[in-house]
């Protein structure tokens, strides 16, 4: 069983790709997608042009469309999520080979990754993500999955994510709840395999109206007969956890919920 990290990056990103690749290693590859948001000559690093490193170019912007990206080129029998910040070992990379190999029924699995700075709940023992286990939601870097399984089928919305016009974060939630849809096996395993070097990020977001929407939107797409309670009890949560201004968080996830009325074409969208 071969692996590869599907690594997206934009610009300058593409000099931390260059730290996280490891020594080769025989059945373990890298498929860079380098977005390019403007007009700016960068150099591809020497440490990348190697024969288990492969990079593909992509003009613009939008975080699921780079994702979405890899994913075409990928060639393994197991992909993993990556960003240009993420930082392996060979034994970490070896445990998801390790999970697929011995859990040959299962299609995604979602792992643990680590943070010095960002403390994140996860379940204590595997878990059926068909019905998300109370305080956990996954992280784009912790999604592993069998390419086969999800080839020409499942994709990242790319109305969702960082660099998206409206919907800037949830895009791996939308991948999973799409997945589980459509009868695929997906599961959690409480085992630690990336650390995260950037782990503010998320936190900082919370504040944002496009991340706010974002929660809106999901509860529309998912949760429409308690979208509103729900909308409420977030903001709520918000406040108390992430300093947020109540109404501040509630107009969006408002805002959110009222977009895809709008545009409820969205939830099908194909890349």
């Amino acid at each position: 069983m071969t692996l590869q990290l599907l690594i997206s990056t934009l610009d300058n990103g593409i000099n931390s790709v260059a730290q996280l690749v490891l020594p080769q290693r025989e059945g373990i590859g890298y498929v860079v997608s380098w977005q390019h948001s403007g007009d700016e000559e960068i150099d591809l690093p020497v440490e990348l042009q190697r024969p288990d490193v492969e990079v593909y170019n992509l003009q613009g912007r939008g975080l699921s469309r780079n994702r979405n990206n890899a994913i075409r080129h990928a060639t393994a029998d197991v992909c993993l999520i990556a960003d240009d910040d993420c930082r392996y070992t060979h034994e970490q990379l070896q445990a998801v080979l390790n999970t697929f190999e011995q859990t040959p029924n299962v299609d995604i699995v979602t792992f643990r990754y680590s943070s010095e700075g960002h403390k994140k709940y996860y379940p204590a023992q595997i878990e059926d993500l068909s019905t998300y286990p109370k305080g956990y939601y996954v992280s784009s870097i912790e999604i592993a999955f069998k390419r086969e399984r999800i080839l020409g089928k499942l994709w990242f919305n790319e109305h969702f994510g960082l660099g998206a016009e409206v919907l800037h974060c949830g895009e791996e939630n939308i991948f999973l709840r799409d997945a589980i849809a459509m009868g695929m096996n997906c599961k959690f395993f409480p085992i630690t395999i990336v650390a995260d070097q950037d782990p503010f990020v998320t936190i900082e977001r919370d504040k944002e109206p496009g991340t706010l929407m974002t929660y809106g939107a999901e509860l529309q797409l998912y949760k429409p007969g308690t979208k509103y309670l729900r909308g409420v009890l977030k903001a709520w949560r918000l406040k108390k956890q992430r300093k947020v201004p109540f109404f501040h968080a509630m107009k969006h996830i408002l805002k959110g919920i009222n977009y895809i009325k709008l545009h409820p074409e969205i939830k099908d969208c194909k890349p």
